[in-house]
């Protein structure tokens, strides 16, 4: 799977705070993501990332603001 640290990603769970959206901010063996919702930080397995994704928003698609 192609994806790189800025975009957003759609989990099939949502997180507590009721956010289904998650920014890349780091790529490898583990992803680093961040709640869009409520900006809490995890480490998850690339396996598991990648299992649990239901769609990928490029950063390059964004619209200029859009956060």
């Amino acid at each position: 799977m192609d994806i790189r640290v800025g975009d957003s990603l759609k989990l099939k769970k949502q997180h507590p705070c009721g956010s289904s959206m998650w920014k890349v901010l780091r790529v490898g063996i583990d992803f680093r993501l961040q709640c869009e919702g409520c900006g809490h930080q995890i480490m998850i397995p690339r396996r598991q990332a990648e299992k649990n994704i239901r769609q990928v928003v490029r950063a390059e698609e964004k619209k200029p603001g859009e956060e």
